[in-house]
Order: structure tokens, then sequence, then C-alpha cells
């Protein structure tokens, strides 16, 4: 057990977290969550002792070790396979099988067990030192974002891993679909403080914004009740006989809690700027063949053609050739064999994490971002930078002193300022937070035109995927079905079956086995079943907004009332209106309690069918 007492961190002017405490206990998967820059990879460093809290305690039993996966690359054997060998505890030096095991789960060939890690790219060298810590007998692990270097094969594999992990674990990653399969508990981190709830990204994000709502439904109506308070002592200070109500109220409004506006905090949230296409194909691929090593072709008498409205996705191990396969169909490679047309009136853009590299670094985020408009207005430009979170000065930030995922921003920023009917991303989400990943699918779900998308994530896919291009078995196939029935009727080559404890309860699989008319069905019974819970709630709602207005106004009149009492010096009419006024703010005060609980509970009924709906993925 892990127990974190009152830590505070702070980097300069920025605060990450203040006086948090939580704790992770026997047996729990924590998915922890949060916005980028936040300090989700901070906490990771302070718990593993790689860096100290500026207070707070951070409790470790003794002999209990926690594995981090490093990202620099430190290796001492000659070969792949012992350089992972070095992870197997002492009593199990022997099993060089379970080595090799997890080493061909996380993507490795067998061929290349023998071969030297410094000759492996930087993405398979991390890959190696999470096999280290995978085959070592830590009672804790802590795993950032290590979805960044697997393909999607591996990332299952790692699921099925982490569902059988005996100990616990802390898990980082802006893949949704990946951390409500594996975890039982998240934690998140918001507005510098952390809450951990047991359950799913779905029931944390929904028990967050029901909170802040409620908080904001209070916070106004405290002001309204400190208002009528001040007015009350201000009005009546100087009168002798009301001193004692007068009192009343200053020891009142002295206990009251002052409840600040919540910040607003930046969110991505964007549309795709689209250009009108009347055609039925986007783009025509016919016999494409291509190959870096003329001994081994990726790509071979490969044809498809593109719809003006498909959602396309390609998927399959690193290394086989998707992004080629892109570049490809966005001009930046020709075919060595075979074409690829479009229409005149296409208009495609290319988004791919090396596209940083044609950023101007002179520019400011602003003039990038313009830049590719055709009628490069600043006011738009502005409205984009906001949606990528770069607000007011933040947008006149030069190009060269961005990070690589601001920079990964930017480049979406040029695609949403570009009018387009054709978007070919090669794993735009690497670089996300989780919230901007939903907002992306989100903005890719409504866009008009057509979408061909390389990605890892499953949840992309179950959303998004009516047609997959798919690399494996050494060869490109097209299937003409969503990512649920590839699994069902095509699936992974070599892959064991998942557990059935991987997170998802027996409603959510037999809803991924439905076609995608029972799921048109079904979306439409849930629909309906929303509109009958949630239509009372509303007119409840209404109902009790009324009649707080109708004593509100009533409130008004005593206050007029007794103003007018307090100038005729009406003494026993001051006390006899005062006592209507403590009614009417004890009747508004159980109405806004009521009307807080209407619509806690609407917030929640609207998250759960929100939640059921998206899982539609249709």
């Amino acid at each position: 057990m892990v127990a974190i007492e009152r830590l505070s961190k702070a980097y300069g002017p920025q605060l990450l977290f203040d006086d948090i405490s939580f704790k992770i206990n026997r047996k729990e998967r924590v998915g922890l969550v949060g916005r980028n820059g936040h300090g989700k990879t901070t906490l990771f460093r302070l718990i593993i002792g790689m860096e100290s809290p500026d207070s707070g305690e951070i409790c470790v039993p003794k002999k209990y070790r926690i594995g981090y996966v490093e990202q620099e690359p430190r290796f001492v054997k000659p070969t792949i396979l012992e350089e992972a060998s070095r992870g197997l505890p002492a009593s199990e030096t022997e099993r060089i099988w379970k080595v090799e095991k997890v080493l061909a789960g996380l993507g490795f060939d067998k061929q290349d067990f023998s071969s030297p890690p410094a000759a492996l790219s930087s993405g398979f060298q991390v890959r190696l030192n999470l096999a280290k810590v995978l085959l070592a007998d830590f009672d804790m692990l802590l795993l950032d974002e290590p979805n960044n270097y697997l393909d999607i094969t591996s990332i299952r594999w790692l699921s099925r891993f982490l569902l059988r992990w005996p100990g616990e674990f802390m898990l980082i990653t802006h893949d949704r679909s990946f951390m409500d399969a594996v975890v039982t508990h998240v934690l998140g981190i918001h507005r510098k403080k952390v809450r951990k709830i047991t359950g799913d990204t779905g029931k944390y994000y929904a028990q967050v914004a029901q909170d802040e709502e409620t908080y904001e439904k209070t916070r106004l109506n405290d002001e309204r009740k400190r208002k009528e308070i001040e007015l009350f002592i201000s009005q009546f200070r100087a009168k002798a006989r009301l001193v004692g109500l007068v009192q009343s109220r200053i020891k009142t409004l002295a206990k009251m809690e002052k409840r600040e506006k919540l910040e607003k905090i930046p969110a991505l949230d964007f549309s795709f700027k689209e250009k009108p296409f009347h055609g039925k194909y986007v783009l025509n691929a016919r016999d494409l063949s291509f190959s870096y090593d003329p001994k081994k072709r990726l790509i071979q008498d490969f044809t498809i053609s593109i719809g003006a409205r498909d959602r396309v996705c390609v998927i399959g191990k690193n290394g086989k050739g998707k992004t080629t396969l892109l570049k490809l169909m966005a001009g930046v490679l020709k075919p060595q064999q075979g074409e690829i047309s479009s229409p005149q009136a296409v208009a495609s853009g290319y988004f791919e994490q090396s596209n940083v590299s044609g950023l101007n670094d002179a520019n400011t985020v602003l003039e990038e971002i313009t830049s590719a408009d055709p009628e490069g207005d600043p006011k738009r430009g502005r409205q984009i930078c906001g949606a990528m979170m770069f607000e007011g000065d933040e947008a006149l930030k030069k190009i060269s002193i961005l990070s690589g995922g601001e920079k990964s921003c930017v480049v979406l920023g040029k695609l949403i300022a570009s009018p387009l009917n054709l978007l070919l991303l090669d794993e735009p989400t690497n670089h996300l937070d989780m919230e901007s990943s939903d907002a992306l699918l989100a903005a890719l779900d409504s866009f008009e035109g057509a979408v061909v998308i390389v990605t890892h994530n499953e949840m992309f896919l179950h959303a998004l995927a009516q047609r997959l291009i798919v690399f494996q078995g050494g060869g490109i196939s097209v299937q003409e079905m969503d990512y649920q029935r590839f699994l069902d009727k095509v699936g992974w080559q070599d892959e064991e079956e998942l557990p059935r404890e991987a997170g998802r309860t027996q409603d959510q699989r037999d809803k991924e086995k439905l076609n995608r008319k029972d799921i048109r069905k079904l979306r439409s019974a849930i629909l309906g079943e929303r509109a009958s819970v949630l239509k009372p709630l509303e007119g409840k709602i209404r109902t009790v907004e009324a009649a707080i207005e109708v004593k509100e106004r009533e409130l008004e009149h005593m206050n007029q009332a007794i103003i007018e009492a307090g100038r005729a010096k009406k003494g026993q009419e001051i006390v006899k209106i005062s006592k209507t006024m403590h009614r009417l703010k004890e009747d508004i005060d159980t109405l806004y309690g009521e009307l807080e609980i209407l619509m806690a509970k609407q917030a929640e009924k609207r998250a759960e069918f929100d939640k059921e709906l998206a899982a539609m993925g249709d």
C-alpha cells in the first residue's frame, strides 16, 4: 500500500497540486487522469523518488518495490534477449521462455532477439525497458503512457497482461478504452486537488461535472443570500428597535463561507472547416505497390476507392506500412507501381507527427495557423488558437519554443483552418490528453467529408470505423466492416482470447456483438428511455424554478414594505414583516435545495444515457 499525505508541489509560480492525500490499497489498479501539464508524470516521479515534494509525505512500506519504465536507454547486455532477461527475479533466471513471451507480446520478432539493443529504434528501446519492468517481481507498477510506443496488438496484449497482474499499478494513458478495460479505480488531478473513485473514466467525469454544477448553484444561492443580508444590515443598522435583528444577520454573514467562482479550464473544442464536394469518391488507388527494400514489399497490388463520407481506419502492427500508405494517399510519396487519383474538387489535409518539421519556427502560433486559411482571417485564426488552447498571449508564442505536443496542436489547428473534404490522419492522438482526444473524436464524427485515420486507439476504432484497411500476415486487405465485426469474424492472428474480467460488464460485451442495424434500434430505444426519464425531471425543475421566482418576488415586495414601515416608524409592522420575510427565505432555501437535488439527478441521468449512447459507437 502507498499513502500520499498532504502533498504539495510547484514549479516556480505554477502550482500543480496543493495539500493532496490519497491511498493505493492492495490489489487496486488505478488510472491517473488530468489535463496535460497538470502534474500526472510529476506525481509518478515523486512516488518513485526521482523528485522531492515541497511539502507532505509519501509513505511506502519497507521492502515494497515499485517499478517505473525509464525513457532513457541504459543497456549493458549485448543482445535484446539478454538485456530483457535482466528483469527476471533472482529465483527465475532460467525461465527464458517467460522473457521470450513478454518480448513477443510487446511486438519483438523472434529473429531480432539476438540483435544488439542499441540497434533498436527509440520506441522499441522504451518497449525493451517496459519488458524488463513487466518481468520483474515488483509490488506496484507506474506506467506512464505505455501505449505511445505500442501498436494495437501489443496494446491488447498489455491489457491482458495487466488484468492478470497480481499487484497494484497506476496508469497514465490518453486511451480511454484501454484504461477502462484494466483499472478498478480512477484518480483525477483537477483544480490542483485529487479525487479517487471506484469505477471507470465515464463515472469519474460524470461525478466531476455533477459536483461542479452543484457547487455553482450553491455559490449563486449563497451570493443571493449574502446580498439580501447586506442590504438588510445597511438599511436598518441605525434603527435602535432592530439592533437585535441586525446583529443576528451580521453574525450570520460572518459565518457564511465565501465560495469563489470556478476558474474556467481551457479545453480543446473545435470542428473542421468543410469544403463542399458533390462527387461519389474523393480518392481512388489502383494496383499500388511500394517498398523501401527491393527484397521486401510493404504494399503490393493494393486497390481501394474512398467514398465522399467514408470513415476508413488503417490498423496493424508497427512497421508494416500503415504510415507509408497514408503518405502515398497524401502525395508525400509516389507509388512505384499503380496510381492514385482524386477529383479536382477534393481538398485533402494530412496530419502526421513528423509534420511539425514543416512549421516555420520564426512564425507565431497565430501567424502559422492563419497562413492555412485561404481568407487569412486573423479573427478566425484567434478562435482556432483558442480552441487549440493557445489563448490570449499564448497565440503569440514563436513556433521555435513550443513543445512537441504543442507543435502537433498547431499542425491540427492548420488543418482546422483549411477548408477540406478529405482528412488523412496518422495517429493524431499521441500528444493529446484524454479530454482532447474526446474532442477530436467528436469533431471527426461530425465532419461531413471523408476520414482515413491510422490509429491504435480502440475507442476511436469502435466509434468511427465503417471500413478497415488491415495490415496482417504479411499482406494488406480491405475489410468492409466495422471494428467489432472484424474482431468477431477475422481477429488478430495468434492472439489469445481476452479474459472475461476485461473491465466490461456482460451487457457491454453483448452490445459489442450487435450488428449495426441492432445498434441503431438499441440507440433509438435508449433515446426514447432518455426522453421518458429526463422530461419529467425537466418539468419538475421548471416547476421549482417558477415557485422560486414567485417567492423571490414576494420577498422583494416584503423588502420594500419593511423599508416603508421603517420610514413610518411602525415597529410592530416591521416585526411582522420580518417574520414573513424569514418564512419566505426558509421556503426559498428549501426550494433551492430541491432544485439542487433535481439538477444533480438530471446531470447524473443525462451522463448515464450519454455514456450508453457513446458506447453504441454509431
